[in-house]
């Protein structure tokens, strides 16, 4: 009788123990790998992790998003890659245009140029953005939005002759990115280019290889050129923009509840890189007066002419992008511009 008591109370505490086990895995959350490219200072770093807080708060901790910046994953070509497998989950990247080249979309020049322009075009519920996720979407990754880290202009070691008629020779040699979006557009715009690699960049104006350069943000360009570079012209000729993504294949294991605390953490901190962009900008703008570099200022009417220039460039990367797609993003853009325009008056 006493064994058999014996024998109960054990197989009790076995079973008790097992029931804490089940418990404990089925309680595990769900961890996401969230890999970024920029330091762990950067103001798109600190976005990264305020999806994470908040994504973990409205989970109730279900959710826990692991924040991994300073391409600590890899670089965004490599974490790409590997949000297609599954193998990260989660990354806020430059767009891969290597993957498709209609991604370059998002560098195209002269389509935003204020940024009342830019939070109508990367709306998540316009056209432009549905277009950047379908092509994300068939290489099996989902883009939650665009987080703006600047605008873009030119920075350069001597003064340009009229930057803003585009049919004047700029009197320069500018780097450019090795992408068809820069060289049509900035050609068309009065500058000769070459495509130099990025991490050559500095050397190359220093010692007169090219004379300025332009893809980079305004934070960046002080942050990486501020030593080399004399004069910026603040052309606000197109976005740095990262994509926030997820893997294909966890969003679609996700329930609708945590898709919905995914998308509305991500929706907050793109809304938010608006603001902050504008607000960062005027900053280094202002550093970059105070360190000796001459900053060239214009209104949008100022830059009409050159950004027309730029647009009607656009009909040459109808054979590398489709003329379809480029048919609709002309429309699509004067749309936005016509109202941006309206809205002025």
């Amino acid at each position: 009788m006493f064994s058999r008591n014996k024998l109960s109370a054990v197989a009790l505490i076995c079973l008790a123990f097992m029931l804490m086990v089940v418990g404990s895995a089925s309680a595990a959350p769900l961890v996401i790998k969230f890999a970024g490219q920029n330091p762990p200072e950067h103001h798109a770093t600190e976005a990264m992790r305020e999806i994470a807080k908040e994504v973990g708060e409205k989970s109730n901790g279900r959710i826990e998003v692991k924040v991994f910046p300073a391409n600590q994953l890899g670089d965004y070509s490599l974490v790409y890659e590997e949000m297609i497998r599954g193998t990260i989950e989660m990354a806020a990247i430059s767009f891969p245009s290597q993957f498709d080249n209609r991604m370059d979309l998002i560098y195209v020049q002269g389509y935003t140029s204020s940024y009342e322009q830019v939070a109508k075009v990367y709306d998540p519920n316009g056209w432009f953005f549905s277009k950047m996720d379908e092509f994300n979407s068939r290489l099996g990754v989902k883009l939650l939005g665009m987080y703006l880290e600047g605008m873009v202009g030119i920075g350069t070691s001597k003064p340009m002759k009229e930057p803003l008629n585009p049919k004047v020779d700029k009197g320069l040699l500018l780097r450019i990115p090795n992408m068809d979006v820069f060289k049509t557009a900035l050609e068309d715009g009065g500058f000769r280019t070459i495509s130099i690699p990025f991490s050559d960049v500095y050397q190359s104006i220093q010692t007169g290889v090219c004379d300025g350069d332009t893809g980079y943000s305004i934070v960046a360009a002080y942050t990486a050129l501020g030593d080399v570079i004399k004069h910026w012209y603040n052309f606000n000729k197109n976005t740095e923009c990262l994509g926030i993504m997820i893997s294909g294949k966890l969003w679609d294991s996700l329930s609708a509840d945590d898709k919905k605390i995914l998308q509305d953490a991500v929706n907050k901190q793109a809304a938010k890189s608006i603001v902050d962009a504008k607000k960062n900008d005027d900053e280094y703008l202002a550093l970059m007066r105070a360190k000796g570099i001459t900053v060239h200022m214009y209104t949008t009417e100022e830059l009409q002419p050159l950004m027309n220039a730029f647009a009607n460039s656009w009909s040459k990367l109808d054979s590398t992008k489709g003329k379809d797609l480029m048919d609709e993003f002309r429309t699509e853009m004067k749309k936005i511009s016509d109202e941006v325009l309206a809205e002025k008056k």
